[in-house]
């Protein structure tokens, strides 16, 4: 998805479902400010840093936060086409905040560090879409190898549990593919409103993904499911043949990126029940 040819189609789509009149998706879009999470309840103290990992390909601008003391399990982040943000650090430092060591990548760190996107989730797609065009299967595979490689020379990452990983948008195949990258280290995949994880080749982020024993969390936008309808069942398909336990559902209500809080079609109920979720799943896997 991210697709620039989607914006009227997307618009016509919410309108006529109530979920947002013209002027409301104008505004929510064009304002790109995130809105502040709900806070989690008890709380560990963090510690939060900015950070550079090595690559084959270069070195990868990152953030890094974690709990302050002890270990935990680790979580990679692969953010949407608007990149590395205070929207994502967001993110990343409240799921800290309930015992996870994060790291949230910059995906287009061989091009330009962050922040990519000029001016966040209401930067013009069109202008971004050479950056995600750039990379691919290769690129996915060499960074999530080291990333997770980085996480496990951490101190604060707990190196007897399973590590997760997590995408949005784009990000999603990231996050498939992350866990055939590394199948000994991932234990747990998430993706919301991910794009592009079923295709028609041999390499399809999701039959990658069935090759690996992760648990996984596929969270599917509504208008996402109108344009692909099947796309949920192969994924059913799929991971029920490969005996994998994986969550699947459709987000009624929800539009294509409603998860990060600055996005112009951000769903705080609908965000909230995929963060709860996601909670569930890496209480399960990475235990």
């Amino acid at each position: 998805m991210c697709d620039q040819d989607h914006f009227e189609q997307d618009r016509e789509e919410f309108e006529k479902l109530g979920w947002v009149t013209r002027r409301q998706f104008g505004v929510m879009l064009g304002a790109g400010m995130a809105m502040m999470l709900p806070e989690v309840a008890n709380a560990v103290t963090v510690t939060e840093s900015d950070v550079t990992v090595k690559t084959p390909d270069g070195t990868a601008d990152c953030y890094f936060v974690h709990p302050a003391s002890g270990t935990a399990p680790g979580v990679l982040v692969w953010p949407d086409i608007f990149g590395l943000r205070p929207a994502f650090r967001q993110m990343a430092k409240r799921l800290a905040e309930t015992g996870y060591s994060v790291l949230v990548v910059n995906p287009f760190y061989r091009v330009k560090k962050a922040p990519t996107a000029e001016k966040g989730a209401a930067t013009p797609i069109p202008s971004l879409l050479p950056l995600a065009q750039a990379l691919n299967e290769t690129t996915h595979m060499t960074d999530a190898k080291a990333f997770v490689a980085w996480l496990d020379q951490q101190q604060s990452v707990a190196k007897n549990r399973k590590v997760g990983t997590q995408g949005y948008c784009m990000g999603g195949p990231m996050a498939f593919r992350t866990a055939a990258a590394v199948p000994d280290r991932v234990g747990a995949v998430a993706s919301f409103h991910g794009g592009g994880l079923v295709t028609n080749m041999p390499n399809s982020p999701h039959l990658q993904a069935s090759k690996t024993k992760a648990q996984l969390l596929i969270a599917i936008a509504a208008n996402d499911d109108m344009r692909s309808p099947d796309e949920k069942n192969v994924l059913k398909d799929t991971f029920a043949k490969s005996n994998q336990p994986a969550e699947i559902e459709v987000y009624t209500g929800a539009a294509h990126g409603w998860c990060p809080p600055d996005s112009g079609v951000y769903n705080e109920p609908q965000a909230e029940k995929a963060w709860a979720r996601l909670l569930a799943l890496y209480g399960k896997a990475l235990s």
